[in-house]
């Protein structure tokens, strides 16, 4: 499995829609969640760099996907708009749905997709939208529960227990794990799960190593 510089990482372009996505080639995992639940806040900590994707005060300000290059442009780390709490009209966020849904239905080279959640409020509609379609499309999926911090160990396994045990009962290649942006919990692990869907590229090539 190639290595891959998660500190390397540096903003490509931004797409206000599917049509305006950069070329359909290589291989990136997208970041999605409802807004507020520390998407932004993730993907600076796994990069190391807080100011990579923008901490809006305005939940849901993010309406673009935003595309940023890991080791030199072999891989790409994507920013979807979050959802939720966002205050626009209906013909904006038709716009999202639409785009996203053309995203995450049409795009080749999406090899993966991180869900942010609030472990103090997981498995909301929106997220069990995203893994519906997951289990669908065959899509490894990594259900990242986010500021773990804010519960004490217990009840923070208790959940992260729970929401792995549904993900699992729906299809073995859905998981979750505990974060923490704070205190930098988790970022191992998810930078691991990142590499793996990334990286793992050929198996499309190679139908023989598919039950390994």
């Amino acid at each position: 499995m190639s290595s891959i510089k998660y500190d390397s990482a540096e903003f490509m372009t931004s797409a206000a829609k599917y049509s305006q996505c950069p070329a359909d080639i290589g291989s990136e995992v997208a970041f999605a969640g409802r807004s507020n639940a520390g998407k932004s806040s993730a993907m600076n900590t796994i990069t190391r760099n807080s100011k990579l994707a923008r901490i809006s005060k305005t939940p849901g300000r993010t309406q673009l996907l935003n595309f940023f290059t890991l080791s030199g442009g072999e891989y790409r780390l994507v920013d979807l708009p979050g959802y939720g709490f966002a205050k626009v009209n209906k013909n904006m966020k038709a716009d999202w749905e639409e785009n996203i849904g053309e995203y995450m239905a049409e795009r080749l080279s999406l090899k993966g997709v991180v869900l942010l959640m609030d472990i103090r409020h997981p498995l909301t509609e929106f997220d069990r939208m995203m893994i519906d379609w997951a289990v669908t499309a065959e899509m490894p999926l990594r259900a990242v529960l986010t500021k773990s911090d804010k519960l004490k160990k217990g009840p923070a396994k208790s959940t992260y227990l729970k929401v792995q045990a549904e993900l699992q009962s729906k299809a073995p290649w859905l998981s979750a794990q505990m974060f923490s942006s704070l205190k930098k919990e988790g970022v191992p692990e998810l930078n691991q799960w990142i590499t793996e869907q990334l990286t793992d590229v050929n198996n499309e090539e190679e139908p023989n190593e598919e039950s390994v």
